[in-house]
């Protein structure tokens, strides 16, 4: 029997719940699994996310959903009347998915490249580097005031970080912030209505490959201590990364190494500034801001929903999910699932036993989940010791017009001056 959700999951989609998507999902959870005007299937709570995150019979190759199936047609169909009509025709470049998108065996050759560069020794070595880093982007602000920890903290460190670890120069960083923004979308189809946004969106693929292809030949002619010279040199069991998977991979660690862990610092943030009770906490006992982030990951985590096709038809929840259809599963939704965590709606900021879907699950776990942990840690430790009096200038902050990559842009913290 197929079950039809209350509620149309483009609500999720539209900016005016961004600030607080969380009743939404109480109600789709209602509903475990529900199919939507267009065919795709909404999965919204814990125990059945996990289930299809584990399930090989669900895939995260894209190009295997129907929806894809029917684009790429019509795409075809478009470009063969623009060759009879004697219109120029723009070439199709060819583009590697990266592993995040594959399936096995692919993904697995792909992904074990990648971790033997990532290697918990080399992420270990950065966390005076994130401390430094961290001190000198608060010591600016010395004098009290205004801060954006958007701005100020949370963007400038992830990325000064994982260019160092992959390689790129700092001062690229404004050339590739702009592509990545815009790729991000990607994982909002919400956002990609227009042909001039998909054209922006490709041409920002374009230029951000281009750009990798230009590094990684520097790289190939003088490697350093970083991850993409290792991965050059890396030669799998299975075979070597080719040139396409190169630049795919660099380009996936170079957004993904940064976009999430800035919603990550300004979430958990946001949520201590709102809670006078969590700040002191976080000052009395530094430490627990180990158990304070794994909250933030459950409570308020950066990435909200992942998409998945089926390969076959999938039985679950008294639902049939059929061959192509697309999943959405609505990971946030899933950890704030009250048959999994007690009183969910809660911060809880010493929470045990706490297996949220913060970083997703099974083969597509996140793989810079040890980097992004050891980096808010970090970051909202500090913020939390060293912030006189901070309160919200504006509540709720504005957000980027993104439910997937879910993030304030700028989060305005007023206070008195720093603890040295």
């Amino acid at each position: 029997m197929v079950q039809k959700s209350k509620i149309n999951f483009k609500e999720i989609l539209d900016h005016s719940h961004i600030a607080n998507p969380y009743p939404l999902y109480e109600q789709f959870r209602d509903t475990p699994v529900a199919v939507q005007e267009d065919g795709s299937y909404v999965v919204s709570t814990y125990n059945e996310i996990v289930f299809l995150l584990h399930d090989p019979r669900v895939s995260s190759d894209m190009r295997k959903s129907d929806a894809q199936k029917r684009a790429m047609e019509q795409m075809e169909q478009k470009r063969a009347q623009m060759i009879a009509q004697g219109q120029p025709v723009p070439e199709q470049e060819e583009v590697e998915p990266p592993f995040i998108f594959q399936d096995p065996p692919n993904h697995d050759r792909l992904r074990r490249i990648v971790m033997s560069q990532f290697t918990p020794e080399r992420i270990e070595s950065m966390t005076l580097h994130i401390e430094q880093i961290v001190k000198e982007h608060l010591d600016r602000h010395t004098q009290g005031g205004q801060i954006d920890i958007v701005d100020d903290l949370a963007y400038p460190l992830p990325v000064t970080v994982i260019c160092q670890l992959l390689g790129v120069p700092r001062e690229d960083e404004a050339r590739f912030h702009a592509w990545a923004e815009l790729l991000a979308t990607v994982l909002d189809p919400g956002q990609i209505q227009t042909e001039e946004q998909q054209k922006q969106i490709m041409d920002a693929g374009q230029q951000i490959r281009a750009y990798m292809t230009q590094l990684l030949e520097r790289l190939k002619t003088n490697p350093g201590d970083n991850m993409l010279s290792g991965m050059m040199r890396t030669d799998d069991v299975e075979g070597p990364m080719t040139p396409r998977e190169l630049i795919s991979t660099a380009v996936l660690l170079l957004i993904a190494g940064h976009e999430t862990t800035v919603n990550l610092i300004t979430n958990g943030t946001l949520a201590m500034v709102r809670s006078p009770e969590l700040l002191q906490q976080l000052r009395e006992d530094p430490d627990l801001v180990i158990t304070y982030v794994e909250e933030l990951l459950r409570y308020d985590p950066p990435v909200h929903f992942r998409t998945r096709t089926a390969l076959t038809d999938i039985d679950i929840a008294g639902v049939t999910i059929p061959k192509g259809a697309t999943i959405v599963l609505v990971l946030a939704s899933g950890s704030h699932d009250g048959t999994r965590f007690k009183d969910p709606e809660e911060f809880i900021a010493d929470r045990q036993g706490n297996e949220h879907l913060g970083f997703g699950s099974g083969i597509h776990y996140c793989v810079g989940a040890p980097l992004a942990r050891i980096e808010a840690h970090i970051a909202l430790r500090e913020l939390s010791r060293r912030l006189i009096e901070p309160t919200l200038a504006v509540d709720p902050p504005p957000y980027r017009d993104n439910a997937a990559l879910r993030g304030p842009r700028h989060l305005l913290i007023n206070f008195k001056g720093l603890v040295n």
